[in-house]
């Protein structure tokens, strides 16, 4: 085969399997919550479920970067990830005992650990100077996979009841791992292997290390409400099984758009990190805003404008997590990068969790809008002291602008 038509297909055909990766996985992440409270957990046994997909991705990540940097099987990864999307969706579907749940989602978490030799891979399809285009560019697959992934499962849950979601997203997980069977690897030309000295070089990078701050904080919102408990409120306003399928419809196909336009055209002209700033302040703006909204449409308008704000923030924070890294050294960082954040899936929905059983979830998206806006401080001083500094640093790659 050619070089010429190996690149003819290569992206396409990358670009389709995230699709169906994230479809797969998006398929039961946003109804978790409200199906467990319908097999009769509480608020907060339902946040330890949500919150168990964040804490396997941040024990496993980290791992999983590291043996990709040492053996350059990303493709490996990949295949083995879509393997456990299949699994989680077969094990769903036998059980409703809760243990069992929590085992499941934990797996899930795992297929997500995966997510970075997805990233990796395919920003080593473009030059190294092009890795905030190439993470827009997957960022809008991941986003798309996970918005046909629920809005499948909102009408598979109405039409064939709670179950059948997870058959679908099994189905999915064994479409996508086929096609991941001709994925084509791609390692630079005597490209070195991760060093424990090169593992420390990552693990204390000042940038990797604040990007990954943010991020997790932009977990916490995210997790604790579109992907953990706005769809219980919304099920207090009335909503049924598809209207629950709309509310993350509203909520992430702005994600999308955002991190097709955000990634590609606006950070170049606006600059990455004003657009961090933005995206913050939406977060935190909109989800304090959804106690006070008492209409069902009204919410799905608070959740689309979060989640623009999300995916300019997100998607942007990938790409400056690796930007500056050596080819080397990028999977690790990434593992790093994702790990982390992992931390902000876990801690966001059993927050909100506890303040849901103790309080009132009223309280707890009005906690969550205080540090949204929060966050968009710190990003907002994050900013003003790299622009102080860049006439010092103009040739400091480290720096990523």
């Amino acid at each position: 085969m050619t070089t010429r038509t190996i690149s003819s297909y290569r992206i396409p055909l990358f670009c389709a399997v995230t699709m169906l990766f994230w479809m797969s996985m998006y398929t039961s992440v946003p109804i978790m919550a409200p199906y467990v409270e319908f097999l009769g957990g509480s608020h907060q046994l339902a946040g330890w479920i949500v919150g168990m997909y964040g804490i396997s991705q941040m024990l496993l990540r980290i791992p999983v970067g590291i043996m990709s940097d040492r053996f350059h099987k990303r493709r490996l990864f990949i295949t083995f990830g879509l393997l456990f999307t299949a699994i989680t969706g077969i094990g769903l579907w036998f059980t409703h005992d809760f243990t069992w749940i929590l085992i499941l989602r934990a797996l899930a978490g795992a297929a997500a650990a995966t997510w970075v030799d997805f990233t990796v891979l395919f920003t080593s399809y473009y030059k190294h100077e092009e890795s905030t285009k190439a993470i827009g560019t997957i960022s809008f697959f991941n986003s798309l996979g996970q918005v046909l992934g629920i809005l499948s499962a909102g009408w598979a849950a109405d039409k064939l009841g709670w179950e059948s979601v997870f058959i679908l997203g099994a189905v999915l997980g064994i479409l996508g791992m086929i096609g991941s069977f001709f994925l084509i690897e791609k390692v630079e030309k005597d490209a070195p292997k991760i060093t424990l000295r090169g593992i420390g070089d990552v693990a204390t990078d000042r940038t990797l290390l604040f990007v990954s701050l943010l991020a997790i904080l932009s977990q916490v919102l995210i997790f604790a409400t579109v992907f953990g408990f706005t769809p219980v409120y919304a099920m207090q306003l009335g909503a049924d099984k598809f209207s629950l399928s709309l509310l993350s419809l509203f909520a992430n196909v702005p994600v999308a758009l955002a991190s097709l336009f955000g990634g590609r055209r606006w950070a170049i002209r606006y600059g990455e990190k004003r657009m961090v700033v933005v995206g913050f302040l939406l977060m935190g703006i909109f989800t304090f805003t959804v106690p006070f909204t008492h209409h069902l449409w009204l919410l799905m308008v608070t959740q689309a404008l979060a989640g623009f704000g999300r995916g300019l923030s997100f998607t942007l924070l990938m790409g400056m997590s690796i930007k500056h890294m050596p080819a080397d050294k990028r999977a690790t960082a990434m593992g790093f990068f994702q790990a982390i954040y992992g931390l902000g899936m876990f801690v966001g929905p059993v927050l909100m969790g506890i303040i849901g059983d103790y309080f009132s979830l009223n309280q707890g998206f009005i906690v969550l809008g205080i540090l949204g806006a929060f966050s968009a401080l710190l990003a907002y001083l994050f900013v003003h002291n790299a622009a102080k500094k860049r006439p010092l640093t103009a040739n400091n790659s480290t720096i990523a602008q």
